[in-house]
């Protein structure tokens, strides 16, 4: 088994980040390792946080690799589990399964899972440890790293949550290999992502290898996976807390984050907003001149090579005026990223509301033509 091994230092944490196939035989020894033999001596508990659908596929797997099978604390799958409400009814169970400030939480799944695990991790017992195990390629390449936690309330997403960081990240890609094929397309818009804002030889390769990567080899996947990694460890590490530089990782984010509230969390995935948020972001950057007409038509071009884009139905004007709500705004203004040619973003903070919505206009009558046209 290779594994690649990234790691991610900031100011208040340091851990690593491992890829290959076949981790997870291997994640309660490595953890017991981290905790100096704490688990195998019985003086640490550990807790599972994971949905149903992710425990019946790999469950009996992660449990063989510890020396006591861990306790199962279950989410069910959906974004709309995010919420406050989730937290603390397994907040609750936490409590009523005798966890302390030595327990480790294990955040077994995909974004939603690492977010709420996180969270829970961060504020139960004002911080306790956790490690992340996530099996959808969404996480693995973003979500799973970086210390950003969080739920979301009903005025937009993540608007609580806390920085805190895993002691470990365990990414085996095995696990995507029983991912619906909309789930790894929507996770590979977020690598994607990655090579616009930091990494022009990423996005060559997923230019250039789209089919095998489509199709679920090993090693592509494995080398997408890493490489987005990198992209993270570098700019969190430079930039823990998203003052300045972290904002990069949004791209896309502001108007996908607009379209997944308006719509519920329902229409659509989160990478496939986030797909179409990246699509309105390209046209504004287009309109200003921060990329050529061909780098912007390269860009949209590998985004929908990796769809096909699924319809959505907003209104345009409402999708605008949730902006406003986004986290990333200071002292209302809104703060907006903008890709610099291939491979470099910039945040500006002049985004008009006119630029927005005819952005959103756009990809809201596409969306709708869509909708429309005959299956």
């Amino acid at each position: 088994m290779s594994t690649t091994t990234i790691p991610v230092r900031t100011p208040s944490a340091a851990y690593d980040v491992h890829i290959g196939t076949g981790l997870l035989a291997t994640v309660g020894a490595q953890v017991d390792a981290l905790l100096n033999g704490a688990l195998t001596s019985g003086k640490q508990r550990v807790f599972v946080v994971t949905s149903p659908e992710i425990d019946r596929l790999w469950g009996t797997q992660l449990d063989a690799s510890f020396p006591t099978p861990p306790i199962r604390l279950i989410i069910p799958a959906g974004e709309q589990h995010k919420r406050f409400s989730t937290l603390e009814r397994i907040t609750e169970e936490l409590a009523q399964h005798g966890a302390d400030r030595d327990s480790v939480l294990i955040a077994f799944g995909g974004g939603v899972i690492g977010d709420l695990t996180g969270f829970l991790a961060a504020i139960y017992m004002r911080g306790i440890r956790y490690v992340g195990v996530p099996t959808t390629l969404l996480a693995q390449v973003d979500s799973s790293l970086g210390g950003k936690t969080g739920a979301n309330l009903a005025a937009g997403k993540n608007l609580i949550g806390a920085f805190h960081h895993p002691i470990a990240v365990f990414s085996d890609t095995a696990t995507l290999a029983t991912l619906p094929p909309a789930e790894l397309r929507a996770g590979l818009q977020e690598a994607i992502k990655s090579g616009i804002i930091h990494d022009r030889a990423l996005f060559d390769f997923m230019e250039t290898n789209a089919d095998a990567i489509l199709s679920g080899d090993q090693a592509a996947l494995t080398h997408v996976v890493a490489a987005s990694v990198r992209v993270k460890a570098e700019v969190v590490s430079a930039d823990e807390k998203e003052s300045g530089l972290r904002m990069i990782l949004n791209l896309g984010h502001t108007l996908g984050h607009a379209i997944e509230a308006t719509t519920n969390y329902r229409q659509l995935l989160h990478g496939e907003a986030i797909a179409w948020g990246m699509i309105a972001a390209i046209a504004i950057a287009a309109r200003r001149g921060t990329v050529t007409p061909a780098e912007a038509a390269s860009m949209d071009a590998v985004i929908r090579a990796y769809g096909p884009l699924r319809p959505f139905t907003a209104d345009a004007a409402e999708l605008v005026a949730l902006t406003a709500k986004d986290k990333k705004n200071r002292s209302g203004t809104r703060s907006f990223v903008l890709p610099v040619g291939i491979g470099s973003a910039v945040v500006v903070r002049n985004v008009t509301e006119a630029e927005l919505l005819e952005a959103a206009t756009a990809i809201v009558a596409e969306a709708s033509a869509m909708l429309q046209v005959p299956a």
